[in-house]
Parts: C-alpha cells; sequence; structure tokens
C-alpha cells in the first residue's frame, strides 16, 4: 500500500514537472526569444542609403571611364628624349686634360593631337635632347622633330612622321570643366607605358610658383615621374590638361597632380606651327588680387577680383578707359577671383583680340571692349624690365637694336646704379646673341631665367659687358 501511495506520487511529480516545463517552452522561452529577435533586428536598423554613387547623372546612365580610356590609351606616347652629359672626371682625365661625355636618357609621355603626327610634350621632358625618340602603344618607335617650345607655359610641340594616319586626341574645352568633375590621367609613369588613372578636378586657376604666370588644373587623379606630357581627359575621351606637375615631399604621387589647360595648351600649339614662337595678348594693367587683408588695404570691400595698381600707357586697357582702383570681375565669360584667372584667360589670347572686361568701379558695374596688345617687355632675372624700342628710338641711341631697361630689378638696382646703368640704358646682347625683341631675349635665355653674359649701352654711350657666375 506504502509503495502504491509514492508511485502515485511520483508519477504526479513528473507530471507536474513535465505540464510546467511545456508550459515555460510554450510561452515564456517563446516570449523570450521574440524579444531576444526584436533586439537583435534594433541593433542592425541604423539607416544606410544605398544610393548609387551616380545617383546624379540621367536616369540609366553611369559614369563609365572604359570609353575614354580607349579613345585616349592609343594617343599617347612614350617620349625618350637623349642628351650628352658627363661623367664624374677620374685621376687620368685630370692628368691627360680630357672629359667623357655618355649619353643621358630622360622618359616621359606626349599626346597626338593631328593624324599626321603632332605631338604636345612638356618643355622640360625634351629640354636639352639631341635626339628625340616617340614609342606608340603599338610599340613602333620614331624619330621626333622639335617644332618648337614655349618655356613659359612648359608645352612644346614635337611631330613624327609615321607611314599610316595616327589615333589622336582631340581638344576639350578647359574653360568649361568643373571642380568635381571625373578626370582620366594617361601617361607613362616610371616607364610602366599606357598607365589610366582617375580622379575629379580639384582645383582651376592653380599658380604653384606664386609668380601669377601659372593657372594650373589641379586633380587628384596619380600622377608620378613619366607622366609629365601625357593626357588629362574628361569622361568624353577629350583632351582638357596636359599633366606637367605634382606637389609632393618625395617626388612621387602623393594626392595633387597639375595640368596645363587645354586651351592654353592649344594657343601655344597654334602660334609655334603659324609664327614659330607664341604671340601673347595683353590687357596692359598690374595690380593685385584681392583677399580680406588686400581689401582692407585697399580700403574696398570686394574680397574677389583683380584690383587695378597701374595702367599701362598706350595699352589696350588705357585706350579702353579702364583705371586705377578698378576692380576686374569678369573676362568675357570667365570669372576673375583671383590673379591666376586672368593670366590663365589671357594665355589663350592673342594680339589685337577683343575682349569684354566686366569691372566695378565706385560700385558700379561696368563692361568696355578690350583690344589686347602685343607683349613688347619681358623680365629678365638679373637686371629688371626689359622693353622692345621703335626703329626711331633706336636711332636716338645710334644703334640698330637693342633693348631699353625699363625697371630694374629691385634686388639689384643699387649695384647696377653703382656702376652708372639706369633705366633707359640699352641691352644689346644677351648670352652672346644679339637681341631686339622679347622673342630674341627669350631665346638667348634658353631654359633659363638667368643669363650668363650681358653686354650694355648706358645712358652715357659707355659699352660694357657683364659676366655672371
Amino acid at each position: 500500500m506504502k509503495i502504491k501511495k509514492m508511485l502515485t506520487l511520483i508519477f504526479v511529480s513528473a507530471l507536474g514537472g513535465a505540464l510546467t516545463l511545456g508550459t515555460y517552452k510554450l510561452f515564456i522561452e517563446n516570449d523570450n526569444q521574440a524579444a531576444n529577435e526584436s533586439k537583435n533586428d534594433s541593433a542592425f536598423s541604423i539607416p544606410v542609403s544605398y544610393k548609387p554613387l551616380n545617383a546624379n547623372l540621367p536616369k540609366g546612365e553611369t559614369i563609365d571611364f572604359t570609353t575614354a580610356a580607349e579613345q585616349t590609351i592609343n594617343t599617347v606616347v612614350h617620349v625618350k628624349n637623349t642628351a650628352l652629359g658627363s661623367n664624374r672626371m677620374t685621376f687620368e682625365d685630370l692628368f691627360f686634360g680630357r672629359r667623357q661625355q655618355r649619353p643621358q636618357v630622360g622618359t616621359g609621355s606626349g599626346v597626338i593631337i593631328s593624324p599626321d603626327g603632332l605631338i604636345a610634350t612638356n618643355n622640360h621632358v625634351i629640354a636639352g635632347a639631341q635626339e628625340i625618340s616617340i614609342t606608340l602603344n603599338n610599340n613602333k618607335t620614331y624619330k621626333a622633330e622639335l617644332l618648337g617650345t614655349d618655356v613659359k607655359t612648359d608645352i612644346a610641340l614635337l611631330k613624327i612622321n609615321a607611314d599610316e594616319e595616327l589615333p589622336y586626341t582631340t581638344f576639350g574645352d578647359s574653360d568649361t570643366a568643373k571642380v568635381g568633375e571625373w578626370v582620366l590621367a594617361v601617361g607613362n609613369p616610371f616607364n610602366l607605358t599606357s598607365t589610366v588613372t582617375a580622379g575629379i578636378i580639384s582645383a582651376k586657376s592653380r599658380d604653384l610658383q606664386g609668380g601669377n604666370t601659372q593657372s594650373f588644373i589641379q586633380t587628384d587623379a596619380a600622377v608620378n615621374p613619366g607622366n609629365s606630357g601625357g593626357a588629362l581627359v574628361n569622361t568624353n575621351g577629350e583632351l582638357i590638361g596636359i599633366n606637367t606637375a605634382i606637389t609632393s615631399q618625395t617626388g612621387s604621387y602623393i594626392g595633387y597632380a597639375f595640368a596645363v589647360p587645354s586651351n592654353i595648351v592649344k594657343k601655344v600649339i597654334d602660334d609655334i606651327i603659324e609664327f614659330g614662337n607664341v604671340q601673347n595678348g595683353i590687357l596692359g594693367v598690374s595690380g593685385s588680387s584681392l583677399n580680406s587683408e588686400n581689401s582692407k588695404q585697399l580700403g574696398v570691400e570686394e574680397t574677389e577680383g583683380f584690383y587695378v595698381g597701374e595702367v599701362e600707357d598706350d595699352s589696350g586697357a588705357k585706350k579702353a578707359g579702364i583705371k586705377e582702383g578698378d576692380i576686374i570681375k569678369q573676362l568675357d565669360d570667365v570669372k576673375i577671383s583671383k590673379f591666376a584667372d586672368l593670366t590663365g584667360f589671357l594665355n589663350t589670347k592673342n594680339p589685337n583680340d577683343v575682349v569684354y572686361v566686366k569691372l566695378l568701379r565706385d560700385g558700379d558695374e561696368k563692361t568696355v571692349p578690350v583690344t589686347l596688345a602685343k607683349v613688347s617687355s619681358v623680365r629678365v632675372a638679373i637686371i629688371g624690365t626689359l622693353k622692345e624700342l621703335s626703329s626711331k628710338e633706336l636711332k636716338k641711341h645710334k644703334l640698330d637694336y637693342g633693348l631699353e631697361v625699363t625697371r630694374l630689378s629691385p634686388r639689384n638696382s643699387d649695384d647696377w646704379k653703382a656702376d652708372g646703368v639706369d633705366e633707359g640704358s640699352i641691352v644689346t646682347a644677351i648670352n652672346g646673341i644679339k637681341v631686339n625683341s622679347v622673342n630674341d631675349v627669350k631665346e638667348a635665355l634658353g631654359n633659363s631665367d638667368y643669363p650668363y653674359k650681358i653686354e650694355i649701352v648706358k645712358n652715357n654711350g659707355e659699352k660694357v659687358s657683364y659676366r655672371f657666375r
């Protein structure tokens, strides 16, 4: 009897436990699991945008670099520059009075711009070359002829004679290129031929040296040594710049590269073909860019634009009525925020071109047409600014050629004046070459801003010659 009661008690206990466990499983555990799953879901509910990167493009369109790359890659060439350099002299060389020379080879890139073999590159890629060879993307190699260079813009024009029409890159309008626009850099970095990198235009009208002569397109597409002279193209495969420089503490790419805008390149090339040198048109004004500090010193409220500090006599600006104190805001359709904007625009123009200058004067805005004049003066680092003279003016000095010193270099003016050389003296030769024009001076200087010899006629008629080390 006792055993029967004990078994009954065990059975009831087991049944109660089973019911309790079943109830827990059925109701409580399922609720907890649901609660846990709900918590897990909320942990991954951070808002994320899955819009495609090209959502700002027209529906159905995406950025495709392949077309631009295919159009460009066969038009970019490998440029090899062979020049003679001197080996380090040995004791035997000194003893026998001999000096060994050996070929030195430099490499870069170039862009075919016509089916008959015209090639644009950088002047520094071919500077000093005794022989230039071009290798196409199909591995054919040709000797190149140097048609002309422009040191100021660092552009050179080459020509090869191929046995067939060549693929070429068409020029785009660099003025309409926008900051943030996708671009491709195509070239031969480190002798790695046919290399394509992508980036965006980071800025425009960059002046790296602060001399107000440069107006680069800045990009973050990877550019390295060997890319110089190569193409910067938009997504349509149009040439908008010639890759020229990088800014780096190591000499290799770390973030930004710079290209000469295609509108400047085209102008330089057109001038070389037509005139043999570059013909620049000038407004005839000097001054400074506006910013908070300059504007405060000048007493003007505008912080963007070019402040006219001086207007040259007989210049297009003078004839158009531009005055000291005017603020130039726009040239044709190009906004002028700083000096590099102004110089970049003018580097695309020729003498006698008419440009429309929008300016502010005493708070009033007006637009005047200005006929650009020919560049008639040039700056030579060691002495100062030299100006071309007419035949009548030269006869007054009893000379047939020469340029007048109109402004001595501030750094050396005291030394020149102490030796009797002043404004009005005539420079007749540089580096042994007679000079009578701006182009003569540029040719005499070559790739250097610093002459090693200058011949001068002083105001008192004395002829002197100076040598520099």
